[in-house]
């Protein structure tokens, strides 16, 4: 099987350890005064999303891990699974709430997403940095509210309920960060994939 060196590890390498894999997401490279060099790691297990740290010495390998990524759509939400499909040979693959995360407040039918698989099971899903979603429900404003930074709380297209600023009113497009959930900018309505 193949393997990374030591010399290889790098940020956002996939690697396999006692077989699962390990996302690379930190990597310190210490040369003490004496002895060999040690490449200090911080790993994130793609199964369980938990964080390790390990300590390697200059010259020692590790597997690569047999991962995949690839764009696919999400189609459809099935109980307590998300279903996607892969956008090249159109096979489907169901995620659980987990392995979906947090994410899953965002998800619109028709997206695009990055999937990956290990050993061609499916073991996360990577959303689009940025969404446009249509506001379905906003509150009314108070007339004379003007204080800076003020947020009021929105409910869009998906389910998901996010602070935005008072201007915003039912039916707009707001752009929303997938990773912190915020209010972005409001938006034009997207234009549809043919």
């Amino acid at each position: 099987m193949a393997s990374y060196n030591t010399s290889d590890f790098r940020k956002g390498l996939k690697v396999q350890i006692d077989g699962t894999p390990f996302s690379i997401i930190e990597m310190t490279f210490r040369k003490p005064g004496k002895g060999a060099a040690l490449y200090e790691c911080k790993l994130r297990n793609l199964l369980r999303n938990t964080i390790v740290d390990r300590t390697y010495r200059a010259g020692q390998t590790l597997e690569v891990a047999d991962v995949t990524e690839f764009t696919a759509q999400y189609l459809y939400r099935q109980s307590d699974s998300f279903v996607f499909m892969n956008n090249d040979d159109y096979e489907q693959y169901e995620l659980s709430e987990d392995q979906v995360g947090n994410f899953a407040r965002f998800l619109k039918e028709g997206m695009d997403c990055q999937l990956m698989t290990f050993n061609d099971l499916p073991i996360a899903v990577t959303p689009p940095k940025h969404v446009v979603l249509q506001v379905e429900v906003a509150e009314p404003t108070a007339k004379g509210n003007t204080a800076t930074n003020v947020q009021k709380p929105v409910k869009l297209e998906t389910g998901a309920e996010i602070g935005a600023p008072p201007f915003i009113n039912s039916g707009d497009w707001i752009r929303v960060d997938t990773r912190t959930g915020e209010y972005i900018e409001r938006t034009t309505e997207p234009e549809e994939k043919s």
